[in-house]
């Protein structure tokens, strides 16, 4: 076989335009990530590092959000190239749909606990 008959045949059945699916590299520094982003908030539960309970819970919150994004990109290996974009795109979509479907939950909830008409022998809402 000729050198263009076997480059021909390789590029016949390449990926194309198919994202990476990650390295070595990528994963460990993945897990590294993830590994760190999980003891770092429970250290700070555990040990009492902060003394307010709402800095605490902020410092929570923002990891696991660091903690999403990590999965998302060293994992999932959602990013704008994988498939011209459009899994980030339906991705951001569904989390657009759950944010939406989680916080119209809790305003519902909170305004009927709020409008609720108290039961008899009772001062108000139900707190």
């Amino acid at each position: 076989m000729s050198r263009a008959s076997i480059e021909g045949d390789t590029a016949l059945h390449s990926h194309g335009d198919t994202p990476d699916h990650g390295s070595r590299k990528g994963y460990r520094i993945g897990t590294i990530l993830s590994i760190l982003l999980t003891i770092v908030p429970f250290w700070l539960v555990m040990s009492g590092a902060l003394h307010d309970a709402a800095t605490t819970a902020a410092l929570i919150f923002a990891m696991a959000m660091i903690q999403i994004v990590v999965h998302v990109v060293c994992f999932l290996h959602l990013d704008t190239r994988s498939e011209g974009g459009w899994t980030l795109l339906a991705f951001l979509f569904t989390t657009v749909i759950v944010v939406l479907t989680i916080g119209g939950s809790i305003w519902v909830m909170y305004h009927l606990n709020t409008n609720m008409m108290p039961m008899p022998g009772m001062d108000g809402p139900v707190r």
